[in-house]
């Protein structure tokens, strides 16, 4: 039996020891906090987005100067799952029993919500019916003044903010930007996970969001540090990695922190007390396995045109020109006009990821599993 449990995280945080680097990330959020500065952090998805948000908002709690929020509007659709989502964010951010959650729920009172709990989780679920799409608006003005009104520095995450521009109400950009353009006590990290989508919210001239936050990019984690962390984690079970081992971790992970830590959650599942090279190839091999299903519906939900797409960008690994002959004519993917109109539906599917750099674009699959078993399978 393993003596300890796996320090391997595939979702969520839970302490500082099981969380790998980001020091500069979390200074820089510190930074922006402390000279009243609103954030826009934008990374790929599964890069460590969230576990970051949460331990800056670890040390943020240790210093006790600022209260943190965080509210993930992924799952919402129109503007009232948006309030809905930001009036359990700050019920859960601020209880009941303190001061602030009991002035809160008086406050809340007067939009006739229906509050209660979920059994299984014990989050606060808050519904409120509205009769008109101004009481939606004001319902959101309300709740943003009520954590002003605290005078107690907050600081507020707003996940997959993205979203709201899919939202069928077209002024909430207008909205949000004029409620919080004046707020003295709450400082914003608008986190989002399509760089485009959050690009063209904070740097579209047109758009009312317009230079007002400073870009924070989520990219991978040091290859030494990482490399480290691995190494201590499995120490720390009385576990060892070879160097050859370890390497080749990083290398069919691409230091991306979900991947990294699924393939070092399986190893430590299934080796002994020494991973060598074997034990690390048998470990990718499980993780294919286990996500196959997956695959086969992403095939089912292509045309065969794009599913042959994906094969010949994850047999590449990576590609600089999607529409270069040489590409073209040896996965006979027909011509540029094709190749670029494959590639645009893939992106946006998010099943194909836009690598833009100083000197280049790389296209990558988007899906590192599913790159790597197209990879074996064909």
């Amino acid at each position: 039996m393993r003596k300890s449990s796996n320090p391997f995280l595939l979702k969520g945080y839970i302490s500082a020891e099981l969380f790998c680097d980001r020091k500069r990330e979390i200074e820089v959020l510190f930074a922006n906090v402390q000279n009243g500065i609103d954030t826009t952090l934008i990374s790929a998805r599964r890069m460590g987005k969230t576990g970051l948000i949460f331990r800056f908002f670890d040390q943020l709690t240790e210093q006790g100067e600022k209260k943190p929020i965080y509210v993930d509007i992924f799952s919402s659709r129109n503007l009232s799952d948006f309030v809905k989502l930001l009036a359990e964010a700050i019920l859960l951010g601020f209880p009941d029993k303190t001061t602030i959650g009991a002035r809160f729920l008086e406050f809340i009172k007067g939009f006739r919500p229906l509050i209660g709990y979920d059994p299984l989780t014990g989050q606060p679920q808050i519904q409120i019916n509205y009769q008109s799409a101004q009481e939606k608006e004001y319902t959101l003005q309300g709740l943003l003044n009520f954590l002003e009104g605290q005078e107690v520095p907050i600081v507020l995450a707003i996940d997959e903010f993205q979203q709201i521009s899919q939202y069928p109400e077209k002024n909430i950009e207008a909205l949000l930007r004029t409620y919080t353009q004046n707020l003295k006590y709450i400082r914003f990290i608008f986190c989002g996970s399509r760089k485009a989508m959050m690009i063209n919210l904070f740097s579209n001239v047109k758009r009312p969001f317009y230079a007002t936050t400073q870009y924070l990019m989520l990219e991978e984690i040091e290859r030494k540090t990482y490399a480290q962390f691995i190494r201590d984690k499995f120490s720390g079970a009385g576990m060892t990695i070879t160097e050859e081992a370890l390497e080749m971790v990083l290398d069919w992970s691409l230091l991306h922190t979900f991947y990294t830590q699924s393939l070092c959650n399986m190893l430590y599942y299934i080796a002994d007390n020494q991973i060598e090279l074997a034990t690390v190839k048998l470990a990718c091999v499980e993780l294919l396995k286990r996500n196959e299903p997956v695959f086969y519906q992403y095939r089912q939900l292509l045309t065969a045109a794009q599913w042959n797409f994906l094969i010949a960008v994850a047999k590449e690994g990576g590609v600089k020109q999607l529409t270069a002959q040489k590409f073209i004519a040896k996965y006979e993917i027909g011509t540029p006009a094709n190749a670029r109109r494959i590639s645009r539906s893939l992106v946006e599917k998010e099943l194909l990821l836009e690598i833009a750099t100083k000197k280049e674009t790389t296209y990558r699959v988007y899906d590192l599993f599913l790159a790597r078993w197209l990879e074996s399978e064909y």
